[in-house]
């Protein structure tokens, strides 16, 4: 029996641009979706130069699964991101890559921690983009690492299999004009969509859409919502597991809708799904692509955390989000708090 040979890990990468005003909002804060595109395209490099450091097909590393994402601290027009990129644990047919983002000042020099995010890989062949290719493992520092490795590996998989539960959830279209309108502060009234052609520039040497792409357009439909739901500036706190359920292709249309879910006093989670049909081959019908779930604050023009009005709850569904969500954010809190050495 053949024994894997063991790789070095591709050595960490890092990308880095200066933030520009197409990049933000009005009142200078970088996009959410900005930073999620930036940290996917360093994953895909990084992971796509280690998945071919091997003999054999060529490929190309696609993104599955984006773990929980942090926005710690905002970044702004004229700061430059540095984005570091370092694969941290290889399985047979994945790999992950943690990121991390630091913005700099280049006026003073001062840098901050804006992100922190882990994301998974497989590496598909430039061939046959229906064939997973082995990974070449890597080496590790310790037989710790791998361990915690494996740990984040098989946490990960489990709750991909628990999601799969929920994703073919089929989502109320926006009330039309001429319904009656919705209330003020209700899941309707915020509810927001966009739709999306996939062109050439969204997409991989595969002809499917970039990752990157994606979360940027979720992370807008997100950013809609929590605008309409609060009517003030808004920035993306955190991204839950974004999971991604089926390819996109070019020339597929997306839907990328988003809904409240739960309001606490100072964040909101919505929950973004993309739902993709091909125009090209039209009998395959509409599929859900991608979900997540964002949770974004409002700000004052301090840049101070203000309250964020109360979720009009209508209905038994409605109601039973209102509870899942409010779960997920005793969770985050709780994580939140264990990590920070302070009791709950």
């Amino acid at each position: 029996m053949s024994v894997p040979r063991m790789h070095e890990a591709a050595s960490p990468l890092q990308i880095c641009r200066i933030m520009r005003p197409d990049d933000a909002n009005i009142v200078g804060n970088v996009h959410g979706g900005i930073i999620l595109k930036m940290i996917e395209e360093a994953g895909c490099i990084v992971s796509t130069r280690h998945c071919n450091t091997q003999e054999g097909d060529r490929c190309l590393a696609v993104l599955a699964r984006v773990e929980k994402t942090e926005f710690l601290s905002p970044m702004f027009i004229g700061e430059v991101a540095h984005v570091t990129a370092d694969i941290t644990y290889t399985s047979t047919h994945s790999l992950e890559v943690q990121v991390k983002v630091v913005a700099e000042n280049i006026l003073t020099g001062a840098k901050k921690l804006s992100n922190k995010a882990a994301l998974w890989y497989v590496p598909c062949s430039l061939k046959n983009v229906d064939k997973i290719m082995e990974v070449p493992p890597i080496k590790y520092a310790s037989a710790e690492q791998e361990e915690e490795g494996r740990k984040r590996y098989d946490a990960q998989k489990l709750e991909r299999l628990e999601t799969k539960a929920r994703i073919e959830e089929v989502v109320p279209p926006q009330p039309n004009s001429e319904d009656s309108p919705k209330e003020q502060h209700t899941v309707g009234f915020s509810q927001s969509s966009l739709i999306h052609l996939v062109g050439p520039s969204d997409c991989t040497l595969h002809d499917y859409v970039h990752g990157g792409v994606t979360m940027k357009l979720m992370d807008e439909v997100a950013g809609i919502v929590a605008a309409r739901h609060c009517n003030t500036n808004i920035v993306t706190a955190s991204v839950d597991a974004i999971n991604f359920h089926r390819k996109i292709k070019k020339g597929c249309v997306l839907t990328v809708t988003g809904r409240l879910t739960f309001v606490s006093n100072k964040s909101m989670e919505i929950e973004v799904i993309v739902d993709a049909t091909s125009l090209v081959e039209a009998e395959k019908g509409k599929y859900r692509a991608v979900s997540a779930f964002f949770t974004f604050i409002s700000l004052d023009k301090g840049n101070k955390p203000l309250p964020v009005p109360v979720l009009k709850i209508e209905g038994e569904d409605e109601q039973r989000r209102f509870e899942e969500g409010n779960a997920r954010y005793l969770q985050r809190k709780a994580k939140r708090m264990a990590a920070q050495g302070r009791p709950q």
